[in-house]
């Protein structure tokens, strides 16, 4: 297949472009390098040395004797240059990566959060919009987050995109129907994630486009089997309080003698998924695509949940490190539930990597191998989510205070 991966540079577009590419598929990416400035702006770098787009992929090329085409495109800017690509190409399925993906990041300030609002959801029409007026039936799989659901306790699982509910008619009678479940977005990202929703339905619905969500969890994890073939295909690794998720951060902080920065009561449950998982996850919903004319296809794609207090004392207890409790600068629930439903891809044969098996390689193979390279004042999440929360968080960028707390 001739497959674009948009975004194909970015944590999760490059292992998934490698692994396409290594089970024989033609991949082109699409991206605008902006996360690769962002890390200028942030003044942070990826734990992890990444060379340029271009050397990895000609590292990739000597390595296997396949090709990775980079196109230098904008996707939320760039529309008639996208869809001349397209119509050019005419790829038979469409992987979209191409959005701001960092919570804290698009709640820094004002100008963050219209950055994240016109990249995000400009990026999703225009392809969209392209791959209609072109009447190009290729299957695009779009990398979703758990996170439209929100993290409010209801006491029952909740179903992959869809949920049957009860209406009562004006005559009295009830009527069933499956609509869409609620959206509760707790950051401007998650917020551009419940639009994506709404516009992949009417594309669907309106003009038949074929098209698979993926609501994901919290990727953890570095190497992918490709990934590992030569030091510099490795994957980036954001460690720092914007991009650096719970667990990366627990794990770099390991690593350097740094305490686990838990934030609120640590009573927060997450979903999570291993990167190679996400990336097979991918592939087996390309070898499943939804015929013309169907709804949106929605999977929940991850493999555990676990509370976040919960995830500091299993690092703890394989690292020794200290745990911290800090106040949090997000406006959510102190505590919540997270029962999810994630039964498709366990159909379709996916045997999930669990932190429990990969935790203490995650640690020593990377973590502590690049640790060198950690700036200690991005460590902590200092990103607020209102201006009255950033008013009452005091933090120590070196780390000083936390050292002592236990």
């Amino acid at each position: 297949m001739k497959i674009a991966v948009m975004g194909g540079d970015g944590f999760i577009g490059w292992p998934t472009s490698l692994h396409l590419s290594d089970a024989g598929h033609d991949i082109h990416i699409l991206d605008n390098l902006s996360r690769r400035w962002i890390d200028t702006e942030l003044g942070v770098q990826s734990l992890t040395p990444m060379d340029s787009i271009q050397e990895r992929t000609r590292i990739w090329h000597a390595e296997t004797g396949r090709r990775i085409h980079f196109n230098l495109i904008d996707l939320a800017k760039d529309y008639e240059l996208l869809k001349n690509w397209l119509s050019e190409h005419r790829p038979d399925a469409v992987i979209h990566f191409a959005e701001q993906r960092a919570a804290p990041y698009s709640m820094k300030s004002d100008r963050h959060k219209n950055y994240t609002v016109n990249n995000n959801v400009s990026a999703t029409h225009n392809l969209l919009n392209a791959l209609t007026e072109l009447n190009l039936d290729a299957h695009l799989i779009h990398l979703g987050t758990m996170g439209v659901y929100g993290y409010s306790t209801v006491g029952a699982a909740i179903p992959e995109g869809y949920l049957p509910v009860g209406i009562e008619t004006a005559a009295g009678a009830t009527v069933s129907q499956e609509i869409l479940y609620p959206s509760n977005p707790g950051s401007i990202y998650h917020m551009t994630k419940c639009l994506d929703q709404l516009l992949f339905q009417f594309y669907a619905k309106n003009d038949g486009l074929r098209i698979t969500d993926l609501h994901q969890g919290i990727v953890w994890g570095t190497h992918t089997e490709q990934t590992r073939r030569h030091a510099q295909l490795i994957n980036r690794f954001d460690y720092d309080g914007d991009y650096g998720t719970v667990l990366n951060r627990f794990l770099i902080q390991a690593a350097i003698g740094y305490p686990l920065t838990v934030h609120g009561t640590g009573g927060q449950t997450r979903a999570f998924i291993h990167i190679q998982d996400s990336v097979r996850c991918i592939e087996l919903a390309l070898r499943n695509p939804p015929p013309r004319g169907a709804r949106v296809e929605i999977f929940n794609q991850m493999t555990e949940t676990h509370r976040v207090r919960d995830l500091a004392q299993m690092i703890a207890g394989i690292s020794g490190a200290d745990i911290a409790w800090l106040p949090n600068p997000r406006k959510e629930a102190a505590e919540n539930e997270l029962i999810v439903e994630n039964e498709k891809f366990r159909n379709l044969g996916l045997e999930p990597i669990t932190l429990e098996t990969g935790l203490l390689g995650e640690i020593v193979d990377v973590a502590k191998k690049f640790a060198y390279r950690v700036d200690r004042a991005r460590v902590p999440a200092i990103s607020a989510w209102t201006k009255d929360i950033a008013a009452t968080i005091n933090h120590d960028p070196e780390g000083k205070r936390l050292k002592s707390v236990s």
